[in-house]
């Protein structure tokens, strides 16, 4: 932005600080996710179903608190000293033997080297789109997508564009071709920089991305001419109800072998997310490197003190135990919530969803022609019943379409779970 464009700005806003362009698209541009969460605290009889907390009652408390105290006792008092940018070796390591457990993957071939620990995956996201794309750049995401990345897309000044999907969410290769041709051919593809995609029980669908997909993904990139990098969000890839879902991740597949690839997870979701500890994993020195380099500017570590209980709680089998406690409970919580919304009547006012196979989340579509938009009827009518939900439209890339939500059964009881459904269909019924 020139510096004359930046002054009108100023005068416009009236403004006493000398923004920059980050600083001006950031101005008015409250992320979402911080509106939702000030209207759960605000309202202390609201039960959020749009949370993507965990559960309160299952977290590791008496497990964590073992594992501090084994640092404390072995006299480790590093852990409490600044830490490497890259995150402590062990805990990469971890992260390595925790890819190969998967199935199919055992013999991952991979190296602690290749692993960056971040703060969260959010920091990981944010790093990426730092290093690799400029304002008016464009980042091609999934339909519908995960609607923290979108706000954070837009704050950065970067087109979100969505890609094709067939009815049932999976990728449709040939339009996305058609779609990758129209953008060469209108001079835009130069400035496709990233491709984000969420593998397993996706946020917020929790929708799976079958091998045959991937790899048919990968040739069309190989077809492509340009350089086009892939992140692959795994982060609710451990929290399945059941068995794993046997797509074997991007890493292990050989088409993906010469590509840009970033595998994203993270401990928050699959153990405790006041750890707030994510991490990367890819053969691609240089898109590595230049992420620590970024992060070095802005925490120059990852805190380590959390990290060393995470590769403790990894080495005692703790880490591992809390997993099996966790899937059967939150599989439990979905059915709760999905046998309360059908006796209320959701399905009868024709609303239609799948009941996922893993994660935290479920995707709920209501008639063609319902809005549930927060400026929505139906979304003030939740409101005065004291029950939230995420709006489906935040979560397009476009906007639209508006006739979907994001539920959590995460974080509320069970009663509290079956009341909101019981909220939640109250006003869907109201408004008609």
């Amino acid at each position: 932005m020139a510096s004359a464009e930046k002054a009108q700005m100023h005068a416009k806003h009236g403004s006493s600080l000398p923004y920059g362009s980050l600083g001006l698209r950031q101005r008015h541009a409250e992320p979402v996710i911080t509106s939702l969460m000030t209207a759960a605290l605000e309202r202390p009889n609201l039960l959020s179903l749009a949370a993507g907390f965990t559960d309160n009652a299952v977290l590791p408390v008496e497990a964590t608190a073992e594992a501090a105290h084994d640092l404390a006792k072995a006299g480790q008092v590093e852990t409490l000293q600044y830490g490497l940018n890259r995150g402590r070796f062990g805990l990469r390591q971890a992260v390595v033997d925790l890819l190969r457990t998967f199935p199919g993957e055992a013999q991952l071939d991979l190296e602690a080297s290749q692993v960056l620990v971040t703060n969260g995956s959010q920091q990981a996201l944010y790093l990426t789109v730092q290093l690799l794309c400029d304002p008016g750049d464009i980042v091609l995401v999934q339909a519908p997508s995960y609607f923290v990345f979108l706000e954070l897309l837009r704050g950065l000044g970067v087109r979100a564009l969505s890609v094709p999907t067939w009815p049932d969410g999976r990728i449709d290769l040939g339009a996305l071709e058609g779609l990758l041709q129209e953008l060469r051919e209108s001079r835009e593809l130069p400035r496709v920089k990233l491709l984000y995609l969420m593998g397993v029980f996706a946020n917020p669908s929790a929708r799976c991305i079958e091998e045959a997909d991937k790899i048919g993904l990968a040739e069309l990139i190989g077809r492509l001419g340009q350089p086009l990098p892939v992140i692959e969000d795994m982060a609710y890839r451990e929290l399945y109800f059941g068995e794993p879902y046997p797509a074997r991740s991007m890493l292990s597949l050989p088409e993906w072998r010469d590509l840009p690839l970033l595998y994203s997870c993270s401990f928050s979701k699959s153990f405790a997310s006041g750890m707030k500890t994510g991490y990367v994993v890819s053969r691609h020195a240089e898109w590595l490197e230049g992420m620590a380099r970024i992060k070095g500017h802005q925490d120059f570590g990852t805190a380590n003190y959390a990290q060393a209980l995470l590769e403790r709680l990894w080495q005692r089998g703790d880490y591992q135990a809390q997993l099996e406690r966790v899937r059967p409970h939150y599989q439990h919580k979905m059915r709760v919530l999905t046998e309360a919304l059908e006796a209320e009547g959701l399905r009868e006012l024709g609303w239609q969803w799948e009941a996922p196979e893993g994660g935290l989340l479920m995707w709920l579509e209501g008639p063609t022609g319902f809005n549930t938009a927060i400026d929505s009827p139906f979304y003030q009518a939740c409101l005065e019943r004291d029950v939230l939900y995420v709006p489906g439209d935040l979560c397009f890339a476009e906007g639209a379409p508006h006739h979907a939500v994001r539920l959590s059964f995460g974080t509320l009881s069970e009663d509290n779970l079956r009341e909101a459904a019981a909220r939640f269909v109250a006003a869907a019924r109201a408004v008609g």
